[in-house]
């Protein structure tokens, strides 16, 4: 390996990867613990309960409509269903960004982005180079190895791509993954802090993700332990493996991710039944934010990048059959920014009360006791567009609307050209819009009530002034509180 450093997409880069001793010692070791110092386990047979592990998959841009059990004329995905059947699913989840690095920031660490600070996307290609998650911001990774778990990040990171922002630096003991978007050059694959391969053949992420996911979970079966799988796909540019890879257009090349995607959930699931600890780890399943061209939103309005609900609502599972029911479904309207808190009450680890979090233990919601939650609120640049309370949904600002693009001049600067971006070319353009196209409407301030209207269609501002003046009351109590915790 090498040490981390950017690479010119002119350099040519061969490196062989020297077999350690360390390595030869370590796999010694664990054969000496297994046979003399841990109990044998009979395979699929529940060990005995210890603190629960956490398991949380994250995809980049998966749409809500993108998965069958959101979506029953989506290409069908058995592994994440048996999820939502064996767990509980939500049906009104939030994130709040329609885009990549604030909301992964949120899922972290439990806070709004105007409070954690990243509101915009690191972009190496771009010159934006100098941001990323505070030294100051506490993650989920670095209260899990406080409390002595084991802890490892795959995948899109996102966080800032300088050393000092590495997941390393942030609660994670180990790291395998793309620092910043798939699409973002030099594509380089990273292992805790070495560049370990340029350039990235991307139709074998998904299954070298899924593989070092199955590493670390059968070298930390006997601890407790936390890994974080943040796979690359569906971002573009789409590519599958061979297994899954079926030859045709952008929509046959979207399917075949999307299969692929299930099969490593599936893969992960099987892994930790066979070792026993199924039934004592919290797998959670979920997306960023909203899809990109060639995805689908379930008949939601907009996309990626937009505040409509097709940019901002997510799929989100949770499984945990020893704190919650099977099969169930929620519809209270709940975000992100309450993983944290959650996770943290059921694993018995406590926060620091210092540290202001946007987010609630919702253990209640999931278990059908409550139905009560605050409002969510989404951004997009460093200002809050949305309130969702309730049913309702207001915007705060004026809304974006779809313009039309001149499609025989459009071009995809990040697309795939076989030497620094390796992906099938197949790619979808913007005639593939995931969603209902947001047709201008007028007023400023736009009010929905989703539970009759979730494809934002009618505008009730003008019938409810009340129900509006209410929310921006809301929203005036929120952005106080941000002014008055700014620098906690």
């Amino acid at each position: 390996m090498w040490k981390w450093r950017f690479l010119t997409n002119e350099q040519n880069i061969n490196n062989t990867q020297q077999k350690m001793n360390t390595s030869q010692i370590l796999i010694a070791a664990g054969v000496f613990l297994s046979v003399f110092c841990l109990p044998l386990i009979t395979e699929g047979k529940p060990k005995p309960a210890s603190k629960p592990n956490v398991v949380i998959i994250l995809t980049d841009d998966m749409g809500y409509g993108d998965i069958s059990c959101y979506n029953e004329n989506q290409v069908k995905t058995p592994n994440i269903d048996r999820l939502a059947t064996e767990g509980v699913r939500f049906t009104d989840f939030y994130v709040p960004t329609p885009y990549c690095a604030p909301s992964r920031a949120t899922l972290l660490t439990g806070r709004f982005p105007l409070r954690h600070g990243m509101v915009q996307n690191p972009a190496p290609d771009a010159g934006i180079n100098d941001i990323g998650l505070k030294a100051s911001e506490v993650t989920m990774g670095e209260l899990f190895q406080k409390a002595g778990y084991h802890t490892k990040g795959i995948g899109k990171w996102h966080l800032g791509h300088k050393p000092e922002y590495f997941p390393v630096k942030h609660g994670f003991d180990e790291y395998y993954g793309i620092l910043y978007s798939n699409d973002m050059r030099p594509v380089q694959l990273i292992e805790n802090m070495d560049t370990v391969e340029y350039p990235v053949d991307q139709r074998l992420l998904t299954k070298k993700y899924t593989a070092k996911a199955l590493d670390f979970i059968d070298r930390n079966q006997h601890f407790p332990f936390f890994l974080y799988l943040a796979h690359a796909m569906p971002h573009k540019p789409l590519a599958a493996s061979a297994d899954f890879y079926s030859k045709g257009d952008h929509q046959e090349l979207y399917n075949s991710v999307i299969r692929e995607l299930d099969w490593s959930t599936g893969e992960v699931i099987s892994k930790l039944n066979k070792l026993g600890i199924l039934e004592n780890t919290i797998v959670i399943f979920m997306s960023d934010n909203g899809p990109w061209y060639g995805g689908s939103t379930g008949g939601l309005k907009g996309m990626k990048a937009t505040n409509w609900e097709g940019g901002v609502r997510v799929p989100f599972i949770i499984r945990y059959p020893q704190q919650f029911p099977q099969g169930k479904t929620v519809s209270t309207p709940c975000w992100s920014p309450d993983i944290l808190p959650t996770i943290m009450k059921l694993t018995g680890i406590e926060t620091n009360s210092a540290i202001k979090l946007d987010g609630q233990d919702i253990s209640a919601i999931i278990q059908g006791k409550s139905n009560n939650h605050p409002p969510i609120f989404t951004m997009r640049d460093t200002v809050i567009r949305t309130i969702r309370d309730g049913k309702w949904k207001l915007f705060l600002t004026k809304a974006d609307f779809y313009k039309e693009v001149d499609l025989k001049n459009w071009t995809d600067k990040r697309a795939p050209d076989g030497t620094t971006l390796l992906a099938p070319v197949e790619q979808a353009t913007p005639a593939d819009y995931p969603g209902i196209k947001p047709g201008k409407m007028e007023g400023e301030m736009l009010l929905f009530d989703l539970e009759k209207d979730p494809a934002e269609s009618t505008d009730l501002s003008g019938k409810y002034p009340q129900v509006k003046e209410d929310m921006v009351r809301k929203y005036n109590q929120f952005r106080q509180s941000l002014s008055k915790t700014k620098n906690k």
